[in-house]
């Protein structure tokens, strides 16, 4: 499943995810430790994954000691589901500055949930602050606190929010309530309550029933998720072109905002749906290693184990202005703004470090080093910018919680795998139109429809009369030829109105 959000037509954030991938941000285990590690004051914990995961001390949270003694509970009442969550004495808070082996043995069960997914060679990082996230709502168990975001200004709207759940909530959980909810009705803000409380009892049931390693809560699927945290009066359209992820996100939305309904649509145009929005292209444009931006500007990116490195060169554009300076400094704000735009569609998280064009005005950089905190402010994920260093550099630190978005933008030829060496082009027509013909002498009375490259499409429309007038006078113009850019030079695809896998 590939997600991919668009603002203003341009592509700025794109996800591909597999269907029943485990060990996602947000995923619930009950794990047993492994090994003690006091050197590092940590422990790897085994959760099913092929590598050991890590849990620091500082992930462990202050009601640790409460936390495992509610999880003895659970194990202990296996396989008997209850309506209700065990209710437990709250213990003393662990010591902050704690080691390990203090709170922790080789062999025990801990409930944990994934906060960084699995990265190049190491395991996923765990956390035993358990958190369950809504659109309005955070729910915090092992916590007694309703916390109000701090962006929500008004004390009254603070306190409506605070008494909305004041009597419904569950003595032994916390409350985390979002930006989002302000003046959201209390309806709204109990219901969204209910269903995360219910979700916390599924996962402690699921916990009472299966021996560690094992999972006992998913997160959401990912459009989900970014509904969750995105939709927005901003929304338009939200299309969808798989009947069932569609009736998913319809649900979903329907519970979280059901006045936006209707911007949930069902893509079904034969044309395919990143074609006709002009995504695949751009994921071509911009995920390879160089990418243009303006001008003939381009960025080039390189990605590492420890770091990010982007460099910005002016390409043509540095023969355009007569001053250097100002030609650098309209290089490098434009430069700000596709760099902010990279980090999000990749993904790109640890430490970036950027060389911009090199400036000798120290208002110049001023302005660049404002621009990059602009640009990056409709950037959900935690990041820290620093100002240019001596050397022009920029270091740039965002929050990694999943692998780099990796595209690779080249294609093997599927003509020759490969090889090098493949049949001529002029070829492809002569095959098409075999195929074509096959195809309608078994389907005569139903519309073909005919993808291909759009070069192989210009070549195909060219004179006249052009290939394709002639096919449709010859087929009673039953063919319908669309210009694909997911398509290779020498591919082609042909499907009828009952089949659309040819």
């Amino acid at each position: 499943m590939t997600i991919a959000l668009v603002e203003d037509k341009k592509l700025v954030e794109l996800r591909k995810e597999k269907r029943n991938v485990q060990f996602e941000v947000g995923d619930i285990y009950v794990g047993k430790v492994r090994k003690l590690m006091p050197g590092l004051n940590a422990a790897f914990v085994n959760v099913g994954y092929e590598k050991d995961a890590f849990l620091h001390y500082l992930d462990l949270g202050q009601q640790f000691r409460t936390q495992q003694k509610f999880l003895k509970q659970v194990i202990e009442r296996h396989g008997n589901k209850q309506n209700e969550i065990p209710h437990v004495r709250r213990e003393s808070d662990i010591e902050k500055n704690g080691t390990i082996t203090d709170v922790l043995q080789q062999g025990e069960e801990v409930l944990v949930q994934v906060a960084k997914e699995p990265i190049s060679t190491k395991g996923p990082r765990l956390t035993c602050e358990i958190s369950l996230a809504g659109r309005n709502l955070v729910l915090m168990p092992f916590n007694e606190k309703i916390s109000v975001s701090k962006k929500i200004k008004s004390g009254e709207e603070r306190n409506r929010l605070r008494a909305a759940l004041q009597k419904k909530k569950a003595k032994d959980v916390g409350v985390i309530i979002r930006t989002v909810a302000e003046n959201c009705p209390e309806e709204d803000i109990v219901a969204e309550y209910e269903l995360l409380y219910r979700r916390w009892l599924t996962c402690v049931n699921k916990a009472s029933e299966v021996r560690p390693p094992a999972l006992a809560l998913s997160e959401m699927e990912r459009a989900n998720t970014m509904l969750r945290d995105l939709l927005s009066p901003d929304f338009n359209t939200i299309n969808v072109d798989d009947e069932t992820v569609y009736q998913e996100v319809l649900a979903y939305v329907r519970q979280i905002a059901p006045e936006r309904v209707s911007i949930v649509k069902l893509y079904n145009n034969k044309v395919p749906m990143f074609d006709a929005f002009n995504i695949e292209r751009q994921i071509r444009q911009s995920c390879g290693k160089t990418v243009s931006f303006k001008s003939g500007a381009y960025l080039i990116i390189e990605t590492t184990e420890a770091l990010n490195v982007i460099d910005v060169n002016s390409g043509n554009k540095s023969k355009s202005a007569p001053n250097q300076e100002n030609n650098a400094l309209e290089v490098n704000l434009a430069a700000a703004d596709e760099i902010a735009r990279q980090l999000r569609l990749r993904d790109m998280g640890g430490i970036v470090v950027v060389d911009f064009i090199d400036m000798q005005l120290s208002e110049n950089r001023l302005k660049l080093y404002e621009r990059m905190k602009e640009a990056m402010s409709s950037d959900r994920t935690k990041h820290n910018i620093l100002p240019l260093s001596k050397f022009g550099l920029m270091q740039i630190t965002r929050q990694r919680v999943r692998p780099v978005m990796a595209i690779d933008t080249t294609e093997v030829c599927p003509m020759c795998l490969g090889k090098g060496r493949i049949d001529s082009s002029v070829n492809v027509p002569e095959m098409m139109e075999t195929a074509i013909e096959e195809k309608y002498s078994n389907n005569k009375g139903e519309h073909i429809d005919v993808f291909c490259n759009p070069y192989i499409y210009a070549y195909l429309k060219k004179g006249f009369p052009s290939r394709i007038l002639r096919w449709k006078l010859k087929y009673t113009r039953k063919l319908h030829f669309h210009a694909s850019a997911s398509m290779g030079v020498a591919e082609f695809k042909i499907t009828n109105e009952n089949s659309h896998n040819d």
